[in-house]
């Protein structure tokens, strides 16, 4: 079945860094768009970056551009986050998510970003 685990998610001090990863497994990986999806108390489920099958093009959330990027690596079934200078604002459960009939998420793995 479709599986999604994120993890890399934690503490972190304003304008630090974090890199998210999502392994997944259950699907032809390499054939399916993957997004980031972000959930904050309070806020709305926020798409925050996606990547194309083969990596070759991303978009990112006007809040993220500049400071997170998506990549990913097809051979591993793995999608990654790298979110560097990180903001209070950031603090939220991030999400992997596959797109489709039926779209697929993980658990969520917290970040929380405090001094």
């Amino acid at each position: 079945q479709v599986r999604l685990v994120e993890s890399g998610g934690g503490l972190v001090q304003p304008g630090g860094s974090l890199r998210l990863s999502c392994a997944a497994s259950g699907f032809p990986f390499d054939a399916y768009h993957m997004e980031w999806y972000r959930q904050a108390p309070g806020k709305e489920y926020e798409l925050v970056a996606d990547i194309t099958a083969a990596g070759s093009s991303t978009n990112y959330a006007d809040s993220v551009k500049g400071r997170f990027t998506v990549s990913r690596d097809n051979d591993k079934n793995m999608v990654y986050l790298q979110m560097n200078n990180l903001k209070p604002e950031d603090t939220a459960v991030y999400y992997c998510q596959r797109p489709g009939w039926p779209e697929y998420r993980g658990q969520g793995t917290q970040v929380t970003v405090s001094s």
